[in-house]
């Protein structure tokens, strides 16, 4: 081990910084966050620093260093651009047996600074000894995307609570077991949600009378098929599920990232195809809850567009059932600018309608003179079987027969394919388009070809817009 990480307390000890660029500006600002009385040296200070001096939060000592200044100072930084003035400012703390930091320049740094993730209380700190400094800024990114914003506020909760839990509890290994159980159950749960008042009151509970754990169920948008594309949340509750339900439209590279020992179920939900009732899978998420495991319903695109996701939690409320709701990216804004249109455009539409064409057997028809008129875009999702219809009887209530329409299938997928044409047509290019698919129809799907940046389509825009057009 080349360095030992150690965690110093700042607080209201004076720190020097030599410099006064961005790069010193960085510093002291960290510096700062961690409570430290800054001083600086420097000749010329950027105006952040400068704004910080003329408001009185940043004590400015002066143009030139002089070793006199290290008096009573806890650690220094240097960083400044003048190598013979960072080699001096090292050298004078070292001969002072104090800590000291040169900005990249490792040989002349006793202490070196590392990748912070920062949920105060909780701070972890990643180096590579400084070897290897993007590395650890990678690693540092990775466990950004894995640690919850929470957390920070779980760990103080548990600070003010240690004292009442130590009484509460004598041994050891039961103060270990009840914030094992704290941490992973109903508090850390209403703490992620914001409800701070209802925490303590579970934690409070938990400590006066432990009942069985509660479990709680997590309504995830999966997005459009591109695992990037998911929120850090959903990558979090899919990393912590005991149980998943998940339908067909989530993709296979999406559910790599679920937790690799958790249950899988697959509840099939697709246009014209479910293999479960709607019924029995809200009973599902309710029976899994219930034996205390954490549920995630991992639903494709956003939840709540076209995807039953209030119904589903309309009976899990009803259970009494704790739940949670992770919008996505839905596949109308997905998929469109992965394929280059944009749904609004200041030269071709002024609003975007978000259509089903798979809706309730009973309902209401659509309000189709509204829908055909022009400088507007339509998205329709599950649109492919009534492809026909769609067009019928938009060009019926005075939709203009050319009007551009474009059929995206996979979108955001590797495979994803774009078929262009005219709103005549549509039906055509609908029945060549692999499934899941979006119908868009719009001006602003001219934009396909000079926007296009996705995948092989990219390259080969304009060809395929010609091969598919047919108008």
């Amino acid at each position: 081990m080349d360095y030992l990480p150690l965690f110093a307390d700042l607080r209201q000890r004076p720190v020097l910084v030599v410099g006064g660029g961005d790069v010193a500006a960085r510093k002291i600002l960290l510096l700062q966050r961690a409570g430290a009385k800054v001083r600086v040296v420097a000749r010329h200070l950027c105006p952040e620093l400068q704004q910080q001096v003329d408001s009185a939060t940043l004590h400015w000592l002066g143009e030139v260093f002089s070793v006199g200044m290290l008096d009573g100072v806890f650690l220094v930084i240097a960083a400044t651009n003048d190598a013979e003035l960072n080699a001096e400012v090292s050298a004078a703390a070292d001969r002072r047996q104090m800590l000291a930091n040169v900005v990249d320049d490792q040989p002349k740094c006793s202490f070196i600074f590392p990748s912070i993730v920062d949920r105060s209380p909780i701070v972890v700190a990643i180096s590579s000894g400084g070897n290897a400094p993007v590395l650890a800024r990678m690693l540092r990114e990775k466990l950004e995307s894995l640690l919850p914003a929470s957390i920070g506020a779980m760990a103080q909760i548990a600070g003010a609570w240690r004292e009442r839990v130590k009484q509460r509890i004598s041994s050891i290994n039961g103060r270990r077991r009840f914030w094992e159980r704290a941490l992973n159950g109903r508090f850390a749960a209403l703490v992620a949600r914001g409800q701070i008042d209802a925490a303590e009151t579970a934690l409070q509970d938990e400590l006066t009378a432990p009942a069985e754990q509660a479990g709680d169920v997590a309504l995830v948008g999966a997005g459009p098929g591109d695992a990037g594309l998911l929120t850090l949340r959903a990558l979090q509750l899919m990393q912590q599920a005991d149980v998943v339900l998940y339908d067909y439209l989530v993709s296979d590279d999406v559910l790599d990232l679920v937790r690799r020992d958790a249950e899988r179920i697959c509840v099939g939900k697709r246009a014209g195809g479910h293999c479960m009732p709607q019924h029995d899978i809200n009973q599902l998420l309710i029976a899994h809850a219930r034996k205390g495991q954490r549920v995630v319903r991992l639903k494709g695109g956003d939840p709540f567009i076209f995807g039953r996701g209030g119904e589903e939690l309309q009976a899990v409320a009803a259970a009494g059932l704790a739940f949670q709701v992770v919008p996505g990216v839905t596949a109308a804004a997905g998929a469109t600018a992965y394929a280059g249109i944009p749904l609004t455009h200041r030269d071709h539409a002024q609003s975007v309608t978000f259509i089903t064409g798979h809706g309730r057997s009973d309902g209401e028809t659509l309000n189709w003179p509204a829908l055909a008129a022009g400088r507007q875009t339509l998205a329709i999702y599950m649109g492919v079987l009534k492809a026909a219809q769609i067009s019928r009887q938009l060009i019926q209530h005075g939709r203009a027969p050319q009007t551009p329409v474009a059929v995206i299938s996979r979108g955001t997928c590797a495979d994803q394919q774009v078929f262009t044409g005219t709103l005549e047509h549509l039906d055509q290019l609908a029945q060549r388009a692999p499934t899941p698919a979006l119908l868009v129809i719009g001006d602003v799907v001219t934009l396909h070809d000079e926007i296009a940046w996705f995948g092989s389509q990219y390259a080969a825009a304009h060809q395929c817009a010609s091969l598919v057009n047919l108008a």
